[in-house]
């Protein structure tokens, strides 16, 4: 697919401190991707550079078709949009009046039109008189969001956009992030919420001042752990090794019981292969079976796994970085 973002060895120092550390990786048109990592890692410094509001000490990148350099800064900026975390909106107007303000500020033309379609994007219409400081706090995120896209921008930079709302704001703001995607927007979104940018993100990028791994959540677990077997029995069985060795496709076992019934880890090359066989052997091992199913790890492990706990810390048990 086409990039609408490519970077190239991207850094940036702050005097002495290196907040983004030679930073490479690619974004396509219409693709959702997620920066993840802890405070202080360089997600939102990144993307203040991709947005042209800060300069980069080295490296290049190419935003919405344009180089990122002072020549094309204007360009880039009239190409993309960058919904902050605190969106900055004017309380004591209404929504509408918030977006014409910004409108106007931007020198948009057809304002009317655009600020009815961005109304209607995010599902406002009906509140376009009420004054932005009487909504909530979910409404108001949809009003900002509503701002970004007055510009009808090619490429949209989201930084916690979900920050302090509650489930039913949150949701309702991810499925207006999902439309996006499916209008062609190009979204790089930053969070820290692992469980949403697993459900909404086509990539992720796991960065800890330097870039840790990029790829599919679901590529990235196959990279970083083997596949494996969960299974609970009523009871703990009386001899669990002559019941899983020798079974096809079982690497090794472990016994994770922690109270209450048994617990076993069966680590195999494919779960689909494996767990009829598994089935037959605690079958003819006259065992009460409670569960069998694949062990999935979360995108929350793979996280945990490569970013460590501080910024510019080494996580303790990683692998090699993952990049492409």
């Amino acid at each position: 697919m086409t990039a609408t973002i490519e970077v190239s060895h991207l850094t940036k120092k702050f005097g002495g401190r290196t907040a983004v550390d030679d930073v490479s990786f690619t974004v396509a048109r219409g693709e959702i991707f997620g920066f993840l990592g802890p405070n202080g890692a360089g997600k939102t410094t990144t993307v203040r550079m991709l947005g042209t509001l800060v300069a980069p000490t080295s490296g290049s990148a190419v935003v919405a078709g344009v180089p990122l350099d002072r020549a094309g800064a204007a360009e880039i900026r009239r190409r993309v949009s960058v919904m902050p975390e605190a969106p900055g909106l004017y309380r004591r107007l209404t929504v509408r009046e918030n977006l014409e303000f910004f409108a106007r500020l931007y020198g948009l033309p057809d304002r009317d039109s655009r600020i009815r379609q961005a109304l209607e994007s995010v599902g406002l219409s009906d509140r376009a008189q009420d004054p932005t400081g009487s909504l909530s706090k979910g409404l108001r995120q949809r009003t900002a969001l509503a701002r970004s896209l007055l510009t009808d921008p090619e490429v949209l930079f989201l930084d916690e956009p979900t920050s302090g709302l509650d489930p039913a704001a949150t949701v309702e703001v991810l499925n207006l992030i999902a439309g996006m995607r499916d209008k062609g927007t190009t979204v790089l979104l930053t969070t820290h919420r692992l469980d949403e940018a697993e459900r909404l993100c086509d990539r992720v990028a796991i960065m800890n001042t330097s870039l840790r791994a990029v790829g599919k959540p679901s590529e990235l677990r196959a990279q970083l752990f083997s596949r494996s077997l969960s299974i609970i029995t009523a009871a703990p069985l009386k001899d669990p090794a002559r019941v899983f060795t020798g079974v096809a496709d079982v690497r090794e076992w472990r016994d994770v019981t922690s109270g209450g019934p048994a617990g076993y880890l069966l680590t195999v090359s494919d779960p689909a292969l494996a767990a009829p066989a598994v089935t037959r052997a605690l079958v003819a091992a006259a065992a009460d079976v409670l569960f069998i199913g694949e062990s999935r790890h979360t995108l929350e492990d793979v996280y945990l796994q490569l970013a460590g706990g501080e910024a510019g810390e080494k996580p303790a048990d990683a692998k090699k970085e993952l990049s492409r």
